[in-house]
Formats: structure tokens, C-alpha cells, sequence
């Protein structure tokens, strides 16, 4: 597949999804200027803020409308805060990206030797242990995590603190060290769900003939793991890791509560409950938008650290 056809295939994507966000948003029950305004609000101020929102326009127009001005840069007005719905988006990623970034780390950083471990050693002990433990840690919520961790490292320990951001201002650390009980609470579920796909899809590799040709060339078990299976099982992991990016950017609306973060997942959740049209719509794309460029990142990755892909690409 050529690069075009990749670009053509990712712009539809963007496209297809703009279109079912701005869709989602406009049937939603409720009038968003009489919200706005109030229940007891004049029909005349309310007829006047519509037409201002642009709400008195047909869908479809509305729509491209909207997403010309998203081409330029230009998400709207935030209806709650009075200010481009784009500067607020900047503003909260300064936490939420580092918070998913931090958390993507560690996911990463545990799930592999995990993985590699469980399918090295499968059906035996360390397998076992590994795979008891990615069910705990798929059983155990963020929120409760996030509550627990307050408790004892926060509360107890007094080793971090209980919530807040200080702000990147304060300094690299103050500000990392505000991040790492949520980064943990959120990367724990996503590190177990990632220590299965890893060793599936290495035990899949394993029993492929050329990994049996190392072993029969007198390689050890894990250098051939290593250096002939992992490369042709990036695909699924790889996959995994953009889709886990994008649900940590989009799905700490719990986390950032619990631990009072000013991130997106929270002022998405603000926005939604002020019934903010205009700032829910930029922030469902922008996180959209996330997810299928690094998704489409992730694929072009694992094409070019697999030969196979690379040759069929």
C-alpha cells in the first residue's frame, strides 16, 4: 500500500470521524442555548443566542461550517468559559499528555520483559505468576487504585501528594512527582492487558520454522525469542500500545478527578455536564484524531521493524 493511499485512508478516517462527533452532539436532547441562558430565560434571548451559536442553521451546514474553522485551527468558543475552546485544549494537555505519556511508559516498560518472560517460560512457574498477576491487575479498578495509593503513599507514607498540579512552572519534578500516582493507578490495568497480547503474540512467533531453525543452530531460548519472534510480533503490540494512548488521554476522567488534575479527561467531563457543545466536540476530536494518527504511526512501525510487512507494504 502506497503512502498515498495510507494519507487518503487516514484523512477519510478524520473525516468519518469529525462527521459522527458533530452528529453525536447535535441530536442530544436539550437546547444548549436555553441551557446556557437558563430555564427561565427569555425566548427572545435565547432565539438571539442561538443564531449566534449558530444553532438556527441546518446540520450539514453547521457542520462545514464548523469544520473549516477546525482546518484553520479554529475549534469555536467554549460556552462556559468564554474563551477559544482550542486554548483551553492546550492548556489541560500540558497535564493530560504527560499524565498518558508517563502511564504509556510504565505500561510498556513492565508488559514487555513480563510478556517475553510468560512466553519463554510458558506452562511453567514464571508463566503462571505472570499471568495470575495481568488477571489481578485486569481485575482492580483505576478509581480504587487511585484511592488506595492516596491512602498509603499520600496519607500514610506522606511520600507524594494526595492530588493537585503544581504546574510545570514549579519544576520538572514537582510537577513529575504529582503525576506518579495517577500514572501508576492508570498504567497498572493497561500493563496487564499488554503482558497478554505480548506473550500471545511471542508464543505465536515461537512456533513459527524460523524461530526453530535458531534453536536448531544451537541459539539459546531467548536469544532467539528475542532477536527472531519479538520482531515479527510487533503488529498486535504495537496496535495495542496506540489504542492504549489514546484511551489514556481520553479515559482519565476518573483519575484526574480523584487526584484533582486539571487534564482534558476532567474538562471533558465539565463540559459535558454544562452541556459546552462546542468544547465536548473539540475535545472527542482532537482525542480521535489521536488515536488514528498514532495508531497509524503504530502500524507504519511494526511494517518497518518487520521484514515480512516491509516487503508487502
Amino acid at each position: 500500500m502506497g503512502a498515498l493511499t495510507r494519507l487518503a485512508q487516514l484523512l477519510g478516517t478524520l473525516l468519518v470521524a469529525s462527521a459522527i462527533v458533530f452528529v453525536a452532539m447535535s441530536v442530544l436532547p436539550g437546547d444548549a442555548a436555553q441551557l446556557r441562558l437558563g430555564m427561565n430565560a427569555e425566548p427572545e434571548a435565547v432565539a438571539a443566542l442561538r443564531a449566534e451559536m449558530g444553532l438556527d442553521k441546518p446540520v450539514p451546514e453547521r457542520f462545514v461550517r464548523w469544520l473549516g474553522g477546525v482546518a484553520t485551527g479554529d475549534f469555536g468558543m467554549s460556552g462556559t468559559y468564554d474563551v477559544p475552546v482550542v486554548d483551553l485544549m492546550a492548556e489541560r494537555a500540558e497535564v493530560s499528555v504527560p499524565l498518558a505519556l508517563l502511564a504509556l511508559a510504565l505500561s510498556v516498560g513492565f508488559a514487555l520483559p513480563m510478556g517475553l518472560l510468560a512466553a519463554i517460560r510458558r506452562g511453567r512457574l514464571p508463566d503462571r505468576l505472570v499471568q495470575t498477576a495481568a488477571q489481578v491487575g485486569l481485575s482492580i479498578p483505576a478509581l480504587w487504585l487511585g484511592l488506595l495509593f492516596i491512602y498509603m503513599f499520600a496519607v500514610y507514607l506522606r511520600w507524594a501528594p494526595s492530588g493537585g498540579f503544581p504546574g510545570w512552572q514549579a519544576g520538572l519534578w514537582p510537577g513529575l512527582g504529582a503525576l506518579a500516582l495517577p500514572a501508576i493507578a492508570l498504567a497498572i490495568p493497561q500493563a496487564s492487558i499488554l503482558t497478554r497480547i505480548v506473550r500471545t503474540a511471542v508464543t505465536e512467533a515461537m512456533d513459527e520454522d524460523y524461530v526453530a531453525l535458531a534453536r536448531a543452530k544451537g541459539r539459546r531460548e531467548a536469544g532467539a525469542v528475542i532477536a527472531h519472534a519479538l520482531p515479527n510480533a510487533w503488529a498486535p503490540i504495537l496496535t495495542i500500545v496506540g489504542m492504549q494512548f489514546g484511551f489514556l488521554v481520553a479515559g482519565a476522567i476518573v483519575i484526574e478527578t480523584v487526584f484533582n488534575l486539571p487534564g482534558l479527561g476532567r474538562l471533558l467531563f465539565q463540559a459535558v455536564a454544562q452541556r459546552d457543545v462546542t468544547l465536548v466536540q473539540g475535545i472527542c476530536l482532537v482525542v480521535v484524531a489521536t488515536v488514528v494518527v498514532v495508531n497509524a504511526l503504530c502500524d507504519a512501525i511494526a511494517a518497518w521493524t518487520n521484514p515480512r510487512q516491509r516487503s508487502a507494504a
